[in-house]
């Protein structure tokens, strides 16, 4: 048994990673519990962590062709808040790094809130551009949310600040004069397109509790404006906002039932 502490030896194994986990040998015959428990830790820690490697790897490919193709930059462009009853669309256009690499990156809706707030900085930091659309209830009455949706990615496309040579979109075909490719389930396929549905869905969330602020009997910020039994009884009991989405079914019969009450 080795003289070091407990805390000394945990601080050793910190440093040890994939490229030297041999090092990890040479505590295996320490038989205190806190050493076996750090190295049990650290066994389930790299497994993690070659989970993560090999799943950024699968979400790759479609970048990774076309870099091999000379395209340099490639967007990746997602939307969030199709269903919801209230607030509006937004989608966001990401451009990143050739060599860009973040581990624990997935769709934004396999993701606590934490972890997407610690990636939506990450991505922030490391994006060449960023572009962010979005579109508010009445317009989305007044076009349907599907032409909404397409407007909120053109929209996140044109606010970048350099023009991408691709892009990468999540099940959608959008109207603008770029080479573009439509990935079913997007958000779990392309590391880019997951980046976006991050951003769109941190900048959407962070928008309805701003304005569960202004409409607090609502609580907005608990459902983002999705029809939840809470929505639905604060809606029956305190009727609609101007962030309602009118044409959505059951906002729709109520403005309806409304004005026959009138």
């Amino acid at each position: 048994m080795t003289n070091k502490t407990i805390k000394q030896i945990a601080q050793e194994i910190e440093l040890i990673t994939e490229d030297n986990e041999y090092l990890i040998e040479q505590y295996k015959a320490d038989s205190r519990k806190g050493i076996q428990q750090l190295i049990t830790r650290w066994k389930k820690e790299q497994v993690a962590q070659k989970r993560a490697k090999a799943r950024f790897h699968e979400m790759s490919q479609f970048e990774d062709t076309l870099f091999s193709q000379g395209i340099q930059l490639i967007a990746g462009i997602d939307e969030v808040g199709r269903g919801p009853l209230a607030g509006p669309v937004v989608a966001a256009a990401v451009i990143l790094p050739k060599n860009f690499i973040l581990l624990g990156l997935d769709d934004s809706k396999k993701l606590s809130e934490a972890k997407r707030d610690e990636l939506f900085e990450q991505i922030m930091e490391s994006a060449i551009s960023v572009g962010v659309g979005m579109i508010e209830a009445k317009v989305i009455d007044d076009i349907n949310i599907y032409q909404a949706s397409k407007l909120a990615m053109k929209q996140a496309v044109l606010k970048l600040s350099q023009t991408p040579e691709h892009l990468l979109i999540d099940a959608m075909e959008i109207p603008i004069d770029l080479p573009q490719t439509s990935i079913i389930k997007g958000d779990s396929k392309s590391y880019s397109i997951a980046a976006s549905s991050i951003i769109a869905k941190v900048t959407r969330d962070r928008l309805m509790k701003r304005i569960a602020q202004d409409y607090p009997q609502y609580g907005f910020e608990k459902h983002m404006g999705y029809g939840t039994s809470l929505h639905l009884d604060a809606l029956n009991q305190y009727g609609v906002t101007e962030h309602h989405r009118q044409s959505f079914s059951p906002v729709q019969q109520l403005v309806v039932g409304m004005e026959t009450n009138e």
